[in-house]
């Protein structure tokens, strides 16, 4: 979503939001989901920082790089 083979402008989770008529918060880095499962707080990163924004559910939520931790394969499941 935030990145294509063209340019890198976040369009397809902003179109879709667009089209469904449901909020959008893109390039997501931390996302909670409150406890009555009916707003979700996402953090993002921008220029001037980390920015938080609360959206009602159901929305459309683009991830960034920072939002999962990657897992490395071990030397012996490489070797199997």
């Amino acid at each position: 979503g935030k990145q294509a083979i063209d340019d890198v402008s976040n369009q397809t989770g902003s179109m879709l939001a667009g089209l469904m008529g449901w909020p959008q918060a893109g390039c997501a880095s931390k996302v909670d989901v409150d406890d009555s499962k009916t707003f979700v707080t996402v953090a993002r990163e921008v220029d001037s920082g980390i920015q938080e924004v609360k959206c009602p559910l159901p929305a459309v939520i683009t991830a960034d790089l920072r939002l999962n931790e990657p897992r490395y394969a071990t030397l012996p499941n490489l070797m199997k």
